[in-house]
């Protein structure tokens, strides 16, 4: 649905500043609102979702509220500043897409020599988690699970090498695939869970250059599209908002590159029927930050089941706004392929696709078995618990909060997603190739993504990361294997 676009009726009569050159969104600093804006911005935090949640009035009510917005602290002053001391684009390795690992490339080898009190460096185990995957693909559910409660007896907790704590938390994830229970495995269903949850994620972007890498590449990527349009509007379709703690630099820089009245900013989040206190979250931190900041701020939500039934019908676009899509693979699975989604975007038309892998699909989403997006998933994050483990010590808490809050319901949403997959027969196109099928090419990111990133791995401290270049991708690596690839794609 596109309306004509207007002026806000508190704008004073005043046209809106398009954005001028962005620069760097590392510098985080506390409370860089413009000080010639003395209008009161316009921040609409859409209230016609709330219908749509269920509601718990006295939970609401009774929740320390100024806590939970201390914990998300969206102008948090921990992101250090960046300095300038890089090497050129051409010091950037280039690397070759590599397959995702099938059952004989899992070398225990390479995970290390400990064998933590288990036969083969734990490799025993992983060919008995593929066991279970198979008789999962034959539909051999009682013998999978007879060599799934042999699992249990020898994966009591998470502890160990980092192959073997995987290894656990996709055992998990199997069992709850089989037993039924995945569905909710996801879901914050408490306070304390939703409170931990934020303080994981702000751990791992403390520990980890994994989560600011995925938000900065992708932030400047969507500044660098907003650049090259004269219309001071800008509207992010927004398919992975999470707690929104993203928008942060974004705001800070929409505010301090906007002329006068400081920008507007409208962001429509698709987002799960569950995470309806999340959402609530969301609106009111991101809605006082703009305040803060004087951005003019609106946001809508839209249920992914909504989405499902109406595809893009379900947003609102407006005439003369640029459109930004921010996406991960992961949407192709929760719709169940990434044909049908392209082509809806296709009529969109976005100025900007903004694509950030961060869960390992490599490109292969939709289009693999089971068995192989289960290997694929277990190798990816065996590799994400080897860099956490060399950026903090043995037994830190923090590294714990991360593991339990982020990393297992990620790992349990992958074995749900590659299970999905199976259901539908996998063979479908790749990511890739639908993009390239629909006519979409990619644009090439700026130089100054190329910064950033590299300021951000430096300045990690944490031997092993690196930045290369991939297919016209910036990927962050973890010794040569990817983490994260962001991208820009445009019809």
């Amino acid at each position: 649905m596109r309306v004509p676009a207007s002026s806000d009726s508190n704008s004073g009569g005043k046209n809106l500043v398009a954005y001028d050159e962005p620069t760097s969104v590392l510098g985080l600093r506390r409370s860089p609102s413009p000080t010639a804006v003395e209008e009161k911005p316009l921040v609409s935090a859409a209230s016609g979702v709330d219908n749509q949640f269920p509601s718990d009035d006295h939970a609401m009510r009774s929740m320390d509220w100024d806590s939970i917005m201390r914990e998300l602290e969206l102008d948090d002053d921990s992101t250090p500043n960046l300095k300038p001391n890089f090497p050129p684009p051409a010091h950037f390795a280039v690397v070759d897409p590599p397959l995702p690992g099938f059952p004989d490339q899992l070398n225990p080898a390479e995970y290390g020599n400990d064998n933590n009190n288990n036969e083969g460096g734990g490799f025993d185990i992983i060919e008995d988690l593929i066991r279970v995957v198979d008789c999962v693909d034959s539909d051999e559910l009682q013998h999978a699970h007879v060599i799934l409660s042999r699992l249990n007896q020898r994966l009591r907790s998470p502890t160990g090498r980092p192959l073997l704590r995987a290894a656990f938390y996709f055992k998990e994830a199997l069992g709850s695939l089989l037993s039924g229970t995945n569905r909710n495995k996801n879901r914050l269903t408490s306070w304390t869970e939703i409170v931990e949850r934020i303080r994981a994620i702000k751990e791992f972007s403390t520990i980890s250059p994994i989560p600011l890498f995925s938000h900065f590449t992708a932030n400047q990527a969507i500044l660098d599209s907003l650049h090259q349009s004269s219309s001071p509007f800008a509207h992010i379709v927004d398919f992975e908002i999470g707690f929104g703690g993203q928008y942060a630099s974004l705001m800070r820089e929409i505010a301090e590159k906007s002329a006068v009245t400081g920008g507007f900013l409208r962001v429509t989040a698709v987002v799960p029927e569950e995470f309806a206190v999340e959402t609530r979250l969301v609106k009111e931190n991101l809605a006082q930050f703009a305040a803060d900041l004087k951005i003019r701020f609106q946001i809508d939500f839209v249920l992914m089941r909504t989405f499902e039934m109406l595809s893009f019908k379900a947003i609102r676009f407006v005439e003369g706004e640029r459109t930004v899509v921010l996406i991960s693979p992961v949407i192709f699975h929760r719709l169940n392929g990434v044909s049908s989604f392209v082509n809806d975007l296709r009529r969109v038309s976005p100025n900007v696709v903004v694509l950030v892998d961060s869960e390992g699909w490599n490109g292969i989403s939709g289009a693999g078995s089971f068995q192989r997006e289960f290997v694929s998933g277990l190798e990816f994050y065996t590799v994400v618990l080897e860099s956490l483990d060399a950026a903090a010590p043995t037994g830190d808490l923090g590294k714990k909060i991360i593991e339990a809050f982020l990393l297992r319901p990620k790992i349990a949403a992958a074995v749900e997603a590659a299970a999905v997959s199976k259901r539908h027969g996998g063979g479908e196109m790749t990511w890739r190739e639908a993009f390239c099928a629909a006519g979409m090419r990619m644009v090439p990111l700026s130089q100054f993504v190329d910064f950033q990133a590299q300021c951000l791995v430096e300045k990690a401290q944490v031997r092993g990361f690196h930045v290369a270049k991939r297919q016209g991708e910036l990927v962050l690596c973890w010794h040569g294997r990817p983490l994260v690839a962001t991208s820009a794609w445009r019809f």
